[in-house]
């Protein structure tokens, strides 16, 4: 372990150092302030070792992910197209579309989105400061991206409200899988080794979120609190139904200086019309299919603390997380729980996490690790990463 553990600082001295020999330039055209507008090419290249308790197989360096925006910024419009790409076997054996939208500016604080984006439940895109995200993701309640249109609005002082209406989800893209090839976790078409063969879509999704901003006469104090909520049609496209799918979410932010503070807890309910198994369904992401607990509770809790200007080497942020998605009925409870800390330095990154999971499908688990559980011993995951931001 001591010897893999050198192995990999050194790894990691070394591309820094390659990095540091020049700055990521400006790839960008125009002027954001103009009508005719700005645009600007950025993104990161990344690289991991991964020392799972589960498995002996990845004690070694390689290539992680790759990240690629082109953003649009102008007077009037907005708009950002991000595509990702990943490694398992081979470069970029799964990539996928996450965002593809354009955005029309109201006013200062107004503005209407249209196209494939993130979808407004919860805090945020991300409910975490850790860099491999919480179990909620994996329940596609988290960093979901679908299609449609969003209307975000300042109605009050230090309110702001979103509203959003998305037909249909992101759809697939390239992996080696039958349907799972996407970024956000959805409902998707079973695999033929699937021990449930039900096809459910999800459509018409309506999101509904508000945030309300408190003031305070210490301008190092911040604080805000709100709620979203989540409607949607389930199509049974195997037995000609149509069910729903209802979830919440309260959440609140609190920070202190460079001190940050994020809970979040709400419920969702699948009504699947499946009459075979009404308490399951069969979702995908990343490439890999899995079952997924109809009904549930599902809570994280976020701490970070920023340290800036830490002498020659930058921005240093600990952080930890714990999140849980508690399945009713007899379903073992799934949790990850993250310690970590990111090193950021001009445009190189540099994250080191410890994660523990539980009847999680990404922590030793399997496609059974979100309804009863897999063996419901909790597993460990070193995970490091160096990136190069441009």
């Amino acid at each position: 372990m001591q010897y893999r553990m050198v192995k990999f600082s050194l790894t990691c001295l070394g591309f820094l150092s390659l990095c540091q020999l020049g700055h990521s330039a400006d790839l960008s055209i125009g002027d954001a302030k103009s009508v005719e507008g700005e645009l600007k090419l950025s993104g990161f290249l990344r690289a991991k070792y991964e020392d799972k308790s589960w498995s002996t197989n990845d004690q070694k360096i390689t290539f992680d992910a790759a990240k690629f925006n082109l953003d649009y910024q102008s007077s009037l419009m907005f708009g950002r197209i991000e595509y990702r790409c990943y490694q398992y076997d081979k470069l970029c054996d799964f990539s996928a579309l996450v965002d593809g939208y354009l955005g029309y500016k109201i006013n200062q604080t107004d503005k209407i989105t249209v196209g494939l984006q993130n979808m407004p439940f919860g805090p945020g895109r991300f409910w975490e400061s850790n860099n491999y995200g919480g179990i909620v993701t994996q329940v596609g309640l988290e960093d979901v991206h679908n299609l449609g249109i969003n209307y975000h609005a300042n109605f009050f002082t230090n309110t702001d409200v979103d509203l959003g209406f998305f037909p249909t989800d992101g759809g697939n893209y390239h992996g080696n899988s039958l349907d799972s090839a996407r970024y956000s976790s959805n409902f998707v078409k079973p695999d033929p080794s699937s021990q449930i063969q039900t096809y459910l879509q999800e459509k018409n999704m309506w999101i509904a979120r508000v945030n309300q901003k408190l003031e305070f006469d210490d301008p190092a104090i911040s604080a805000s609190f709100g709620g979203s909520y989540w409607f949607s049609d389930i199509k049974n496209k195997t037995h000609n139904e149509t069910g729903s799918h209802k979830a919440w979410a309260l959440f609140s932010q609190l920070g202190y200086n460079e001190f940050k503070v994020t809970l979040t807890g709400g419920h969702h309910k699948i009504d699947n019309k499946d009459p075979l198994n009404p308490n399951v369904s069969v979702a995908g992401s990343f490439d890999y299919y899995n079952y997924l607990a109809n009904e549930g509770d599902f809570y994280t809790g976020d701490i970070s603390y920023t340290f800036k200007d830490v002498g020659k080497i930058g921005t240093i942020t600990p952080y930890a997380m714990y999140s849980a998605y508690h399945k009713a009925g007899n379903f073992g409870t799934s949790t990850r729980n993250i310690v970590g800390v990111s090193i950021d330095h001009k445009n190189l990154g540099f994250t080191a996490e410890y994660i523990m999971g539980k009847n999680d499908l990404l922590i030793g688990g399997n496609e059974y690790s979100l309804v009863g559980g897999n063996d419901d011993k909790t597993q460990h995951l070193l995970k490091m990463t160096a990136a190069y931001y441009f």
